[in-house]
């Protein structure tokens, strides 16, 4: 439970965050002049320039990159008053494609193309791009080469995106698509990232394939998740994770995250666990990202349960 010095702190990085987003929308030429830029002075001596001296001080320019940036942390970051701009690109394409500028900065999207490279949407939404960025080929494997890149010279990258005012925004993978027992499809990627921006998921995966219905495997934070069963008047030991009253209260976490999806992409059960997917236990990539076949099979017992219930 937050105390009461705690809530004041978190309220003053709540409004040093808003009011520092409204400023950067303006700035942008993307919104009003915020009334409440006023206050700024105060918000950033109090919240934002500590966070910002955290990180040195004196950053004048942060790319994000390798990972899709949540809008959330994107605000977050951008409302302190740090210089955030996703970009995008492949080890293909040597490797930048696009960045976001310092004079529009949009950074729900990964920006405009980098000059001389070619954008392409082409069928299924997939990205393509032509340009002297792209590689020649993969090294003695012709048959990789001739699939990555059609006979005009266009890489496919295999990501979804939208095209728009010279801003590309990336929405999904081709392949990481899960499709429902009913026809429905389902970006897996954009769901498990609306999820994380809540702090109790320490790891999630939707599963789906071939099913009636989505469900998820979470792995919670051990410190946040003492707290949030101290709320529900449970014991925090692992056995209370499969308790119908916590999976349900979890799965109202959950919904909220997914408000602004498409009605069938709605969650219907958990399986719950403390223990954090990591690199040496193979559940993850070198790059934190995770390994889904195999996450499916070592979660075997609990995936069965839930959809056997």
């Amino acid at each position: 439970m937050l105390t009461g010095k705690s809530k004041i702190i978190s309220s003053l990085f709540h409004q040093a965050v808003e009011t520092g987003w409204k400023i950067f929308l303006h700035r942008q030429g993307r919104g009003p002049w915020p009334l409440s830029q006023l206050a700024w002075p105060l918000f950033d001596r109090l919240a934002a320039v500590k966070v910002r001296n955290k990180l040195g001080g004196r950053l004048r320019v942060i790319i994000s990159g390798g990972a899709p940036l949540s809008a959330e942390i994107s605000k977050f970051f951008i409302g302190l008053g740090l210089p955030l701009y996703q970009g995008y690109g492949l080890t293909e394409t040597s490797p930048i494609i696009s960045v976001n500028r310092v004079e529009d900065n949009r950074p729900e999207g990964v920006g405009k193309p980098l000059p001389g490279t070619e954008i392409r949407i082409a069928e299924e939404n997939e990205l393509l791009v032509r340009g002297s960025c792209v590689m020649q080929g993969y090294w003695r494997n012709d048959r990789a080469t001739a699939a990555a890149i059609d006979e005009d010279g266009w890489l496919h990258t295999g990501d979804k995106a939208v095209y728009e005012d010279g801003h590309i925004r990336i929405t999904g993978r081709l392949k990481d698509i899960i499709v429902l027992s009913n026809g429905e499809k389902v970006a897996p990627a954009d769901m498990e990232m609306a999820i994380s921006t809540d702090p109790l998921f320490e790891h999630n995966l939707v599963l789906g394939e071939g099913r009636p219905y989505l469900t998820l495997l979470a792995v919670l934070n051990k410190q946040l998740w003492r707290e949030f069963a101290e709320q529900l008047g449970v014991s925090a030991e692992p056995g209370s994770l499969s308790m119908p009253t916590v999976r349900t209260a979890i799965l109202a976490r959950v919904e909220k995250r997914l408000a602004l999806f498409p009605g069938f992409a709605f969650i219907k059960d958990v399986a719950l666990s403390l223990t954090p997917w990591t690199v040496e236990d193979g559940l993850l990539t070198p790059t934190l990202k995770a390994k889904r076949a195999v996450i499916e099979k070592r979660m075997e017992k609990e995936i069965d349960r839930m959809y056997s219930d």
